[in-house]
C-alpha cells in the first residue's frame, strides 16, 4: 500500500470559553477531541454526521486555519500542524479547500479571470502573462463553464455555476488534495448531482485525494470509497463505504442510516428514532459519548470509553458491543444489511 497523502493523529481543537470584562477562561468546547484517519493519493474520504459534530472542525484545523490543541497533521510524510508560515506557505499549494456557500466563497469585485488568476500567480505556476491566460481557460475547460464567462462577475452566475468557480479556483493551484466543506449542500437537488459528477470526474483525471465532509448520507454513498463517522468529536467508525452501508458496526452509523431515503418505492425500513438532545460538547458525557442515546447501551458505556478498534478487515468501529458475545449484539452478523436493502 502507497504512503497516505494525509495523516490525521490524535488532533484535537479545543476552543476556550471567556467571560467577565477580563476575558477570563472559565472552560473549553470540545469541539474536535481526538481523531485519526489517513487518506491515501485519490481516495475519497467522506467525514460524516450531525451538525455540530465538530467535522468542519477537523477540515479547517488540518488547512491550518487556526492553531490546533494537540495531535498531528501530516500531509505527504512532511508534519505540517506546528510548520512556521514561511515553511508552510509551499505546502498549502498542495491543500485546497471549496467552502459550503458559493455566494460569499468569491470576491464580488474579482472578475473570475482575476479570481483564477490568483492563485497561480501567487504560487509563481505560470511563466507569463499568457500562460496564465491559457490555464485560466484550460480550468473553464475542467468545470464546463465556457471560456467567455472569464470577464463576468461573480453575481452573474447562478449557485451551481459559481461553485464550479470555486472549484476551478482550488484546482488553479494544483493541489494533492481537495477538502469539501459541505460543499453541495447549499445548492439544489438537479445541480448537487451535477458537482457531485464533476467532482468524481475531476478525481479520476487528476488523482485528487478527497476529504468529502458532509452530513448528506446519498451524496455520500454515491461518491465516496470510505466512510468516517464523527459524534460530539470523536469518530465512532470508519469502514468502506458498502462495508458500512451494509452492515455498520455503531449504533450512531445504524441510526443516521436508517434516515436515509429509500430509494425504491414501497421498499420497507425500520427508522431508528434516537432519544434526547446531543450532549454539550462543553461537557461530553463520561464514558462512551453516544450512550445518552444509545438504544443499546449497558453499564459498562457509562464508564469507560471505548476506543476505535478494527471489528473485521478495514472495518474499525467505538463500541464496546464487540466485546460481548455475538448473541447478544445487536450489531453482530448481517444484521445491518437490512439498514440498506438495496445494496
Amino acid at each position: 500500500m502507497s504512503k497516505p497523502i494525509l495523516e490525521v493523529n490524535d488532533l484535537k481543537k479545543h476552543f476556550p470559553i471567556r467571560a467577565g470584562f477580563f476575558g477570563g477562561i472559565t472552560g473549553h468546547v470540545y469541539a474536535v477531541d481526538g481523531v485519526s484517519f489517513s487518506i491515501e493519493k485519490g481516495e475519497t474520504l467522506s467525514l460524516v454526521g450531525e451538525s455540530g459534530c465538530g467535522k468542519s472542525t477537523v477540515g479547517k484545523a488540518i488547512l491550518r486555519l487556526f492553531d490546533i490543541t494537540g495531535g498531528q497533521v501530516v500531509l505527504d510524510g512532511q508534519r505540517i500542524d506546528d510548520m512556521p508560515a514561511g515553511t508552510l506557505r509551499p505546502m498549502r499549494r498542495r491543500m485546497q479547500v471549496v467552502f459550503q456557500d458559493p455566494y460569499s466563497s468569491l470576491n464580488p469585485r474579482m472578475r473570475v479571470r482575476d479570481i483564477l488568476a490568483e492563485p497561480i500567480r501567487n504560487f509563481g505556476l505560470a511563466k507569463d502573462a499568457a500562460d496564465i491566460e491559457r490555464r485560466v481557460g484550460d480550468l473553464m475547460d475542467r468545470v464546463r463553464l465556457p471560456r467567455d464567462a472569464v470577464n463576468r462577475w461573480p453575481h452573474e452566475f447562478s449557485g451551481g455555476q459559481r461553485q464550479r468557480i470555486c472549484i476551478a479556483r482550488a484546482l488553479a493551484a494544483e493541489p494533492d488534495l481537495i477538502i469539501c466543506d459541505e460543499a453541495v449542500s447549499a445548492l439544489d437537488v438537479s445541480v448537487k448531482a451535477q458537482i457531485v459528477n464533476l467532482l468524481q470526474d475531476l478525481q479520476k483525471e487528476l488523482g485528487l485525494a478527497m476529504l468529502f465532509i458532509s452530513h448528506d448520507l446519498a451524496i455520500v454513498e454515491h461518491m465516496t470509497h470510505r466512510v468516517a463517522v464523527m459524534y460530539l468529536g470523536r469518530i465512532v467508525e470508519v469502514a468502506p463505504k458498502r462495508q458500512l452501508f451494509a452492515a455498520p458496526k455503531h449504533p450512531y452509523t445504524e441510526a443516521l442510516l436508517s434516515a436515509v431515503p429509500v430509494p425504491e418505492p414501497g421498499a420497507a425500513r425500520d427508522r431508528i428514532i434516537l432519544k434526547g438532545d446531543v450532549p454539550s460538547p462543553i461537557r461530553p458525557p463520561k464514558g462512551c459519548r453516544f450512550h445518552t442515546r444509545c438504544p443499546y447501551a449497558f453499564d459498562r458505556c457509562k464508564q469507560e470509553e471505548p476506543v476505535l478498534r478494527q471489528t473485521e478487515q478495514g472495518h474499525w468501529s467505538a463500541c464496546h458491543l464487540h466485546d460481548r458475545p455475538a448473541a447478544e449484539n445487536p450489531l453482530a452478523g448481517e444484521r445491518g444489511a437490512a439498514v440498506l436493502a438495496h445494496h
